[in-house]
């Protein structure tokens, strides 16, 4: 700020340097320089120098805008006045400067409040500003902190499961091993009994097979022995069983002899045992009750077959009289036949045989029958199944 003033023989520039520690050297030009501190702030005054001649004409003395005292015209020597007018004009300089510091003083003072109040507003403003930045950025942070916190948190417990997760695995773990440790330990203790008791077992096998030993050489020599003696009885059978054949040939002749004359003697009409017909066998029932108590074969006459049929008798099963329809026995027949031979019948009565299926049919449509199935193994064990009533379809009904 710059202040102008004006008098008749005094001007004076007032020049506000500002708040500042810097000085400015008196500069030449017929004018001199007044500074004025106050507090911090510095105020140079420029005053105009006089040409040194108190002579001045009476008009220029008196001005209208002078402030100097008025006083009786006095005309003193030159010295006396230049001395006057000099302190006049020192006085009129202290006064003025005097009003101009106080000018001064009650201007800054409302216009150092007024920077001040600014400065404080300006300072707030920016103090304001800062505070709701670093408020934002505040904030900011600590919303990442606190996202970091609970990224940290959730790892954490993550970590926490996981590490509790793994510490209960290795808990397991050790418990499995524990127990397979022990489980070791007792297969060990029973490998070690067992490779003793088959270190024991090895020495009593040994024994044994040198018993054994003895024993087979004793054996050989008894089989060697049992099989000279099987061999002589071998001999001794085979001509048994030639002499036994040929008996069981008589007998089969004589049984047949028997049953011829029986035959001829009924179609003849000859009355036996007090006069009354003996009529023919239908079946082995019919020879059972006609007196004939032993098994073996016999001729019998069924209904509606042209020729007689020879059959095996056994009359000491369950009360005799059953007809023997199929005989197995030692495998020395074939089974594996064709449809007529099954139907009309192969084998020996005497041996393995099969009845036929014709015969069974024409011997099962005279009466009601029981079938008796009898089977028996090699080592003697016998089984049974009977059925009540038996009877087969003809050729036409495939025998079923």
């Amino acid at each position: 700020m710059t202040v102008f003033l004006s008098l008749a023989f005094l001007a004076a520039i007032l020049t506000h340097v500002g708040c500042s520690n810097q000085r400015r050297s008196p500069e030449n030009g017929g004018r001199r320089y007044s500074r004025i501190q106050y507090g911090q702030c510095a105020y140079t005054f420029i005053l105009p120098e006089h040409d040194g001649n108190c002579r001045e004409s009476r008009t220029d003395q008196y001005n209208t805008n002078a402030l100097q005292r008025d006083a009786p015209h006095v005309e003193p020597d030159f010295s006396s006045q230049k001395l006057q007018h000099l302190e006049h004009v020192l006085e009129n300089y202290t006064q003025w400067l005097q009003k101009i510091e106080n000018y001064v003083v009650e201007n800054m003072k409302s216009e150092m409040a007024q920077i001040q109040q600014n400065a404080v507003q300006n300072h707030t403003a920016t103090m304001l500003e800062i505070g709701t930045s670093l408020l934002s950025q505040s904030a900011e942070q600590t919303r990442k902190l606190t996202d970091v916190e609970t990224q940290m948190l959730n790892q954490t417990s993550r970590l926490e499961i996981q590490l509790l997760e793994n510490s209960l695995s290795t808990y397991k773990l050790e418990k499995q091993l524990l127990q397979q440790t022990n489980e070791i330990l007792k297969i060990h203790e029973k490998n070690s009994l067992l490779e003793h008791k088959i270190l024991e077992l090895e020495g009593k096998h040994k024994e044994e097979l040198d018993t054994l030993k003895e024993e087979k050489e004793t054996l050989q020599g008894l089989v060697t022995r049992q099989t000279y003696i099987i061999q002589e009885l071998g001999k001794q059978l085979n001509r048994a069983t030639t002499n036994n054949s040929v008996l069981q040939k008589q007998q089969l002749e004589l049984t047949d002899t028997v049953h011829n004359l029986v035959n001829l003697f009924t179609k003849e009409g000859v009355l036996l045992k007090g006069g009354k017909k003996e009529e023919p066998f239908r079946d082995c029932a019919d020879v059972y009750q006609a007196g004939f108590n032993k098994s073996g074969i016999y001729t019998i006459y069924i209904n509606n077959m042209p020729e007689p049929k020879k059959v095996f008798c056994n009359m000491d099963l369950n009360g005799g009289g059953w007809t023997v329809i199929q005989h197995r026995e030692d495998g020395s027949v074939d089974f594996q036949r064709g449809w007529k031979e099954y139907k009309m019948g192969f084998g020996n009565p005497s041996g393995e045989y099969w009845l036929g299926n014709e015969f069974i049919f024409a011997m099962t449509s005279q009466r009601q029958y029981t079938l008796r199935i009898q089977l028996m193994d090699w080592e003697g064990n016998q089984a049974y199944s009977q059925y009540d009533r038996f009877h087969i379809g003809n050729e036409k009904q495939n025998y079923r």
